[in-house]
C-alpha cells in the first residue's frame, strides 16, 4: 500500500474530488481527517471511511474552528505527511454581476482558506511531507463569467512556487493539479434548469479530446501519486487531469473536421 502508515488532511473531504481521495488513501492504508461545512454529507463520509478517519465539520477560513480541528489532529495522529489543500467553491457571473462580496468569498474559500490550511499544518509536517493544491484548468482556458474563480485557483501556481522556496529546505514537497472538467456534485448544485445544465455538459464533453467528462476517482489517483514517495522527485509542478483540453484542443471532437 502505497501510504501505509502516513497520515493526511484533506479539506472539503466530504464530497466529490476531496471524498473520493480520501477513500482512497485510506484504501492505501492512510489514517485521514477531513474537513467539510455540510453536516448530513460528513456524517455519510464519516459512515464511508470508518475507523481510521477523523471528520470535522469546519470553514477552512474562519481560524476558531482551523484551530480546533488542527490541535484535535495534533493529539490523535501527533504529526501529517500529507496536506491536500481540496476545499473551495465554484461560483460564476459576469463581470457586471460579480459583487464585492461573491468575488472576496471566492478568494478567501479557494485561496486564503488554502494559504491559512498550509501555515496551520507546518508544524505538524515532518521531512518528506507532501502538499497538494487543488487548482483548475480555469486559470488557462479563459472560460466566460469565472473571473472571481480563474484568479483564485491561478494564485494556487504562484503560491506554490512561493512556498516552495521555502518548504524545499526542509524536505516537504508541494504541488498543485488542474482538474478540468470533472464529474462532481458541484455540477448537481446549480441554479440553472436541468435542460440548460445537461446543454452544458454536452458542449463540455464535445471540447475534450479524449471525448469525456472525467470522474473524480481519476484525480483521486493523481493525487495518489503526488501524495505518495512514487513523485518523491516532483515538486513544485502542475498536473493538468483534464482529458487533454490544455495540451490539444483541436483534438477534441468539436474539432475533428475530416478526421
Amino acid at each position: 500500500m502505497k501510504l501505509q502508515g502516513k497520515t493526511a488532511l484533506i479539506t472539503g473531504g466530504n464530497s466529490g474530488i476531496g471524498l473520493a481521495t480520501a477513500q482512497l488513501f485510506v484504501a492505501e492504508g492512510a489514517r485521514v481527517a477531513i474537513t467539510g461545512r455540510n453536516k448530513s454529507t460528513l456524517d455519510a463520509a464519516a459512515k464511508e471511511l470508518g475507523p481510521n478517519a477523523l471528520v470535522f465539520r469546519a470553514d477552512v477560513s474562519d481560524s476558531t474552528t482551523r484551530e480546533t480541528v488542527f490541535a484535535e489532529i495534533k493529539e490523535q495522529f501527533g504529526h501529517l505527511d500529507v496536506v491536500f489543500a481540496n476545499a473551495g467553491i465554484g461560483v460564476f457571473a459576469p463581470i457586471a454581476e460579480t459583487s464585492d462580496e461573491m468575488f472576496s468569498e471566492v478568494l478567501r474559500t479557494n485561496l486564503t482558506g488554502a494559504f491559512l490550511t498550509i501555515k496551520a499544518a507546518l508544524p505538524l509536517m515532518r521531512t518528506g511531507g507532501s502538499i497538494i493544491l487543488n487548482g483548475s484548468i480555469a486559470e488557462s482556458i479563459g472560460f466566460p463569467g469565472s473571473g472571481a474563480y480563474a484568479a483564485s485557483k491561478g494564485g494556487m501556481n504562484s503560491m506554490a512556487r512561493a512556498m516552495a522556496a521555502e518548504l524545499s529546505p526542509l524536505g516537504i514537497r508541494i504541488n498543485v493539479i488542474a482538474p478540468g472538467p470533472i464529474k462532481t456534485p458541484i455540477q448537481e448544485r446549480t441554479s440553472l434548469p436541468p435542460e440548460q445544465m445537461e446543454g452544458i455538459l454536452k458542449l463540455l464533453q464535445s471540447s475534450i479530446p479524449l471525448g469525456r467528462i472525467g470522474a473524480a476517482e481519476e484525480v483521486a489517483k493523481v493525487v495518489l501519486f503526488l501524495a505518495s514517495d512514487d513523485s518523491s522527485f516532483v515538486n513544485v509542478a502542475e498536473i493538468a487531469v483534464d482529458g487533454g483540453v490544455t495540451g490539444a484542443m483541436f483534438a477534441a471532437p468539436a474539432f475533428r473536421i475530416g478526421v
